[in-house]
């Protein structure tokens, strides 16, 4: 596989790992990843890794990175699905994904990111006030 499909889901990307992400793949999404917000306009990423058994530090920066990318393009990122292995394997890497928020399922991430959408919207209102 060449490239992880990016779906949009109206103002939301949704990107859904199904493979072993080796880097040179990683590399090739967080491409893409960006190009797609920049081109949509998107206000929210969620990528679901609940498919990825292993996550080394190189995919763990991957991610990190993407989040901060998105976050200056204007995009929360939220990711879902994360197995009770690649947490801990996270955590004895010493990466903190920091930017990133989490969520047990994709239900949860869309609600995180909705909610979050809705709050920026009502603060850019009370500043044109």
């Amino acid at each position: 596989m060449d490239r992880i499909p990016i779906l949009q889901m109206g103002k939301f990307l949704l990107v859904t790992i199904q493979v072993d992400l080796h880097d040179r793949l990683a590399l090739t999404l967080q491409d893409d990843l960006t190009a797609k917000i920049e081109k949509t306009n998107a206000k929210g990423v969620l990528i679901d890794i609940s498919s990825l058994e292993i996550v080394d530090s190189f995919i763990g920066r991957m991610i990190a990175n993407t989040s901060s990318m998105a976050r200056i393009l204007d995009a929360k990122t939220v990711v879902v699905g994360m197995q009770p292995a690649v947490a801990i394997t996270l955590v004895e890497l010493g990466l903190t994904l920091t930017g990133v928020q989490t969520a047990l399922n994709v239900e949860r991430g869309m609600h995180l990111l909705r909610t979050s959408l809705a709050d920026k919207e009502a603060d850019d209102v009370c500043d044109q006030v």
